[in-house]
């Protein structure tokens, strides 16, 4: 499994290219812009998912552009989340960056449990609201990889301030994401990558559970 990373977007999310080695069948998890830069790391390889942690305007605004130029790609995104590729009203899209969002339909509507593979990667759905009602993290059992979107960041958690966050949610998500037998790489929404075992150690959110 080949991990390459791309901050993009207007507050700098990370963008994720995952791809099977064996068949160059390819995973984008969150899509906070379009680039040329993303498009070069795509040639050569099939992009199959358009995966969406959650729908905040920071991992969304290049999706429809994206899809555009890759119809054949599938946006899968949580069931609580999907609205937000076509209506920004409600979101604080509208608030921050009004006008700016391109509708675009989902064509994958996921729940926890759910698996989307790669390849020979399968990703399994986590729902970890808290910071957005539809929040969820990608784990890859096989790789001890998972990536948490904005629920869980080197040394902290994601906001609880937004319209649609929940502070006991995230407390939930956290405990869930403490439970998780062994270590895993960690690749989150924002800032660099990080392990289980470290924050387990290092982050006051889950040092509380020890």
């Amino acid at each position: 499994m080949q991990i390459e990373t791309l901050v993009l977007g207007p507050v700098c999310a990370n963008c994720y290219i995952v791809t099977d080695e064996k068949t160059n069948e390819t995973a984008i998890i969150d899509c906070g812009e379009y680039t040329k830069e993303l498009e070069e790391k795509l040639e050569g390889k099939r992009l199959k998912y358009i995966m969406l942690t959650h729908g905040h305007y920071d991992h969304i605004l290049g999706v429809y552009d994206l899809k555009k130029a890759h119809p054949e790609a599938q946006i899968a995104i949580h069931k609580d989340e999907a609205y937000k590729l076509v209506d920004e009203l409600p979101s604080f899209a509208h608030e921050m960056m009004p006008g700016v969002q391109k509708y675009v339909e989902a064509d994958v509507i996921i729940d926890e449990g759910d698996k989307l593979s790669v390849g020979d990667i399968t990703f399994t759905v986590m729902h970890t609201p808290g910071h957005s009602k539809g929040g969820v993290c990608y784990f890859v059992e096989d790789e001890r990889t998972i990536f948490t979107g904005d629920t869980l960041f080197c040394l902290t958690v994601g906001r609880t301030d937004f319209f649609d966050s929940d502070e006991c949610d995230m407390e939930d998500s956290i405990t869930r994401l403490y439970k998780m037998e062994g270590d895993f790489d960690i690749y989150p929404g924002h800032n660099r990558a990080t392990t289980m075992e470290y924050e387990k150690r290092r982050n006051r959110y889950m040092r509380r559970f020890r």
